[in-house]
């Protein structure tokens, strides 16, 4: 990454339990490998990755990540192999426990979709 975080985003990622950290900094690459132009700010309290008019809020909890607008029209299939990390109302738990059940590519694809890719 070239340019500084804008201070809020480092601020809420200076907070991230060391646990959390590895999956957020995953989820990171990724977009940024799909959208190197993304943008990063704060929305209701949380991480926003903003590419165009798309935006995807990304929020640290103590299970782990929680992706937020993912339904199954965007979301490449990861709800419907992952039911039970979905609220049923946008939201889908990462569980830091169950990173290693989530391939880059499965998350890429997932992304890529969020994204309109």
């Amino acid at each position: 990454m070239s340019d500084p975080l804008p201070p809020d985003v480092q601020t809420y990622l200076d907070g991230v339990a060391a646990e959390h950290r590895p999956m957020w900094d995953r989820i990171e690459r990724i977009v940024r490998v799909l959208h190197p132009d993304v943008e990063l700010c704060i929305t209701y309290d949380m991480p926003t990755f903003v590419v165009g008019e798309r935006r995807l809020p990304v929020g640290v909890w103590k299970h782990g990540l929680s992706l937020y607008g993912l339904d199954e029209s965007n979301d490449s299939g990861f709800i419907t192999r992952h039911p039970e990390l979905s609220s049923g109302r946008g939201t889908v738990k990462l569980p830091t426990k169950r990173a290693d059940d989530f391939s880059d590519e499965e998350l890429t694809a997932t992304l890529a979709a969020v994204f309109g890719l």
